[in-house]
C-alpha cells in the first residue's frame, strides 16, 4: 500500500466522493431507475406489472442472482427506441460525473433487446450517442463493451457478434454475464477466440456465485484480460497468487454482493483482503438502480462497514485507471489527477 501523507479520518468520506475514479463494471440496463422505466413504459405504451414506482421498488427484494435477473429482464422490456437507449445511458453518465467518475467502460446486453425485435443498430446507436455527448459535455470518457448472455447458447452469441460487426467501431470489447452457476466460461471458448482474432478486449464475469474454477477457465480458456467480480478467488490461494503476479484486475461490486447475498453483511466483504494480497481490485456499482447505489455509495458504505483506509482508497482509485482499456499516457494523466486530490486532503 502506498506511503501517503496522513489524511484525517473525518475527511475520508469527502475524499472518497471527490477522488477521480474509473468505473469498469456497470450494466447499463441495470442503471434504469424506476422513474425513467415508468416514463418509457408510458411513452412506448408498454404495460408494466407494477402499479407505481413504489410498487416496483418494493419488488427489488432479491435473494440471489436469478431472482434479480428475472425482474431485470422484465424491466428492460420498456427499451424500444434509440431515444430510450440514449436517455438511459445519459442518465447514468450524469450520475457518474457527479461521483467524479472520469472514465467508464459500460456493459450492454444486446440479446436482451434483439430477442424482443429491437435492432442492434437501435441499441448501439442510442448508447454510442450518449457516450459521445458525455465526452463533449461532461468530460467523461465512456466506451461500450458488448456482453453475451451465458444462459443462452454459444451459437446465439456468434449470431449476436455477427449482428454487431457493422458497428465494430462503436464498442471496444466483449464480456460474459447473466446466470453464472451451471454456465462455465468454457461454454463460450470458440466465440471468445473469434473476438480475440478481431482485436476486441475480453472480460468475463467469474467467481461471483460461481467457484474459483470459473476464474481459472476464464483466464486460461477464454484468455480474458479482466475478471468481473472474482470475489470467490480468495478461496483458492494458488489463484490469488496468479491474479497478483499477472496483475489481472478484478471489478468488484460490494453493494451488489451484499444485495445478492454473496456476503451476509457488508463488514464481511473481502475487498480489503484482495487489496492487501496485492490484487488489482477495483470498486464498481454493477446494477446501481437495483442494488442501492452508484459509485460513491459503494465507496462510502463499504469503507464505513469494513474500516478501509485512505491508503486503500488511493490504491482503488489508481487500480481503476490501471485496469481500464485506455492508453498509458491517459492512465498517467488520471493517476496525476488522483495524486493531486489526495495531496489536497493531506
Amino acid at each position: 500500500m502506498e506511503r501517503l501523507p496522513p489524511i484525517p479520518a473525518e475527511r475520508l468520506p469527502e475524499l472518497l466522493r471527490r477522488m477521480p475514479k474509473a468505473e469498469l463494471h456497470i450494466h447499463i440496463e441495470g442503471s434504469l431507475e424506476p422513474e425513467l422505466m415508468f416514463e418509457m413504459a408510458q411513452r412506448n405504451r408498454v404495460a408494466l406489472p407494477y402499479a407505481s414506482v413504489d410498487d416496483l421498488r418494493r419488488a427489488y427484494d432479491f435473494s440471489n442472482l436469478q431472482s434479480f435477473l428475472d425482474i431485470y429482464y422484465a424491466g428492460a422490456g420498456v427499451l424500444i427506441t434509440e431515444r430510450d437507449f440514449f436517455d438511459m445511458a445519459w442518465a447514468y453518465l450524469q450520475k457518474a460525473r457527479a461521483d467524479h467518475v472520469l472514465h467508464t467502460e459500460i456493459f450492454f446486453d444486446p440479446q436482451t433487446h434483439t430477442a424482443r425485435g429491437v435492432s442492434m443498430e437501435t441499441v448501439v446507436n442510442g448508447l454510442h450517442r450518449a457516450c459521445e455527448q458525455a465526452r463533449a459535455q461532461l468530460g467523461v470518457n465512456a466506451s461500450l463493451i458488448l456482453c453475451f448472455l451465458r444462459h443462452l447458447s454459444e451459437e446465439d452469441a456468434f449470431q449476436t457478434l455477427e449482428q454487431a460487426m457493422p458497428f465494430r467501431d462503436r464498442f471496444i470489447g466483449v464480456g460474459l454475464d447473466s446466470s453464472e452457476v451451471g454456465h462455465p466460461p468454457e461454454k463460450f471458448a470458440k466465440v471468445f477466440a473469434r473476438c480475440r482474432e478481431l482485436g476486441l478486449h475480453l472480460v468475463a464475469h467469474a467467481g461471483e456465485e460461481g467457484p474459483p474454477a470459473y476464474v481459472w477457465t476464464a483466464l486460461d480458456v477464454l484468455k480474458v484480460e479482466r475478471i468481473d467480480h472474482g470475489v470467490q478467488s480468495s478461496k483458492d490461494p494458488a489463484l490469488m497468487k496468479r491474479l497478483a503476479q499477472d496483475r489481472i484486475p478484478l471489478t468488484v461490486c460490494p453493494l451488489s454482493n451484499l444485495k445478492l447475498c454473496v456476503f451476509p453483511r457488508l463488514q464481511d466483504h473481502n475487498l480489503g483482503q484482495l487489496l492487501d494480497a496485492g490484487l488489482v481490485a477495483t470498486v464498481n456499482s454493477d446494477d446501481p438502480a437495483y442494488f442501492g447505489g452508484y459509485m460513491n455509495d459503494n465507496f462510502l458504505r463499504t469503507f464505513e462497514a469494513t474500516g478501509l483506509t485512505a491508503a486503500h482508497a488511493h490504491r482503488l482509485a489508481v487500480n481503476s485507471f490501471e485496469a481500464s482499456f485506455i492508453g498509458a499516457a491517459e492512465k498517467r494523466k488520471y493517476r496525476d489527477q488522483v495524486d493531486a486530490v489526495f495531496a489536497e486532503f493531506a
